[in-house]
């Protein structure tokens, strides 16, 4: 893995402007693994809608109240209450700075009121990041995928395979595949993705924000362009 780590001038890119920097692309792209290395170099949050489901409803707030039933019973929670915790998320003094969303917005819905709210909370720009791959090596990657129980970390055993087979290289903890890496709903996956997600790609191209990412390549070589594109975020 490439050093990512924040190196004091690469840390201070942001420092103080406020951006919001967003990860688009397919299942597969990598977005999760590369929204890790952006917010450790740049000492920024890594946002999670699953993370902030389960604090609201561990927290018992009214929005996690409205959102468990929903959740437990597999329906689709309305954006009012997603947009809900997003913006109480924002709020938070770690995001005073920005910070880094992947899997969110899926939406133009949910990008105009993400603005929104970056707006009303004083962040001055948003970089979104679209990684692009081809279909064959997205199925690659999803069947190979695997993830940490624990903490989230992920390997692939394909092209990034863990030291021991089945454990984390890090802390140890138990590596899963998850249900829907299986081949026989990658396509679905994809499919819905193309229908739902692919729009806001010109959606942020027409309003001059978004850098496309090759993200065939290897981990490291992809982080490497990311970087480079974050580094010239000082003209802002």
């Amino acid at each position: 893995m490439a050093d990512v780590t924040a190196d004091g001038g690469g840390a201070d890119v942001l420092r103080g402007q406020g951006c919001a920097v967003i990860l688009l692309g397919p299942p597969g792209a990598g977005k999760g693994t590369q929204a890790q290395r952006i917010a450790q170099r740049y000492l920024l949050p890594h946002l999670s809608t699953g993370d902030m489901f389960r604090d609201h409803i561990q927290r018992g707030t009214d929005l996690g109240r409205k959102a468990k039933p929903l959740m437990e019973r597999g329906e689709l929670v309305p954006d009012a209450i997603v947009l809900g915790m997003v913006e109480d998320r924002i709020s938070q003094p770690d995001c005073e700075r920005g910070f880094v969303f992947d899997g969110f917005p899926r939406t133009i819905q949910q990008a105009d009121d993400l603005e929104g709210i970056c707006k009303r909370h004083k962040l001055g720009f948003t970089i979104v990041l679209y990684l692009v791959v081809n279909p064959e090596l997205l199925v690659r990657r999803l069947t190979g995928r695997r993830i940490c129980k624990a903490s989230g970390h992920i390997y692939n055993v394909y092209e990034r395979p863990p030291k021991r087979e089945g454990f984390c290289d890090l802390d140890g903890s138990e590596l899963i595949h998850r249900a829907d890496d299986s081949e026989a709903v990658i396509g679905e996956r994809l499919s819905a993705y193309d229908r739902q997600t692919q729009p806001l790609v010109e959606y942020y191209k027409l309003r001059g924000l978004l850098s496309s990412v090759d993200a065939m390549a290897e981990a490291d070589t992809v982080t490497k362009s990311i970087v480079g594109i974050l580094d010239g975020a000082k003209a802002f």
